[in-house]
This record gives C-alpha cells, structure tokens and sequence, in this order.
C-alpha cells in the first residue's frame, strides 16, 4: 500500500476515534486525563465535530494518494495541524501546567506528523 494511503487511513481513524470519544465518551476522558469536564460542554462538541471532519477528510488523499489535494490534504493536517497541535499540548504542559496525561495527545500528534512528512518526502 501507498505510504500515504496508509498515513491517510491511520490519521483518518485515529481522528475518528478521538471525534468520538469527545462526543459520546467525554466522561471517560475527563476521568482519564484527570480533569473536570468542560465547561460548557459545547466546546467539546465542537472539537468532535471538527476531528470527525478532518477524519472525513482523509478521504481524499486514502483514495488519491498522489493527486495534488491529496497530498495538500496530507501537508496540511499533518506535519502543520498535527505537529502545531503536538507543540501546543507540550507547551500547555510546561507554561499551564496541564496534566501529563495530555502527552500522550502530543505524542501520538507528533508521531503522525512526523510520519506524515516521512511519506510525503518519499
């Protein structure tokens, strides 16, 4: 399989997953990650809505993996969003003091960033 398939279809559900867990699982996570649930729970609908969309998205690079808006597809949810969001949740960590837990957000972001860029400049 294409590296970029498989990128594609690896971020695409890893993003399902979490729209989903913030959607109907939000008191598993706040139990998880050790954190009160969000007040009002509006902006964690909304960051589900969001991750389900950009799961959606992935669509069209796991279908086209080496067409133009696939591969703009790949940059921009990849090495930007993903390795964006990976240094904003290392950062909260050190600035707010935010639970450990959320390194494994930054973690797992980073690692799919990093993959990202591996098959994009392949």
């Amino acid at each position: 399989m294409n590296r970029c398939r498989t990128i594609a279809a690896v971020s695409g559900f890893y993003d399902a997953l979490v729209g989903v867990a913030m959607l109907a699982g939000r008191p598993l996570l706040a139990q998880f990650f050790a954190v009160p649930l969000p007040t009002p729970p509006i902006h964690a609908d909304l960051n589900g809505v969001f991750l389900l969309a950009v799961a959606a998205g992935y669509l069209i690079p796991f279908r086209d993996p080496e067409s133009r808006g696939g591969r703009a597809y790949l940059w921009v949810m990849g090495p930007m969003l993903k390795g964006g969001g990976a240094l904003v949740f290392v950062l909260d960590y050190w600035v707010r003091h935010s639970p450990p837990a959320f390194l494994l957000f930054a973690a797992s972001d980073g690692a799919l960033a990093l993959a990202t860029l591996w098959a994009l400049m392949a």
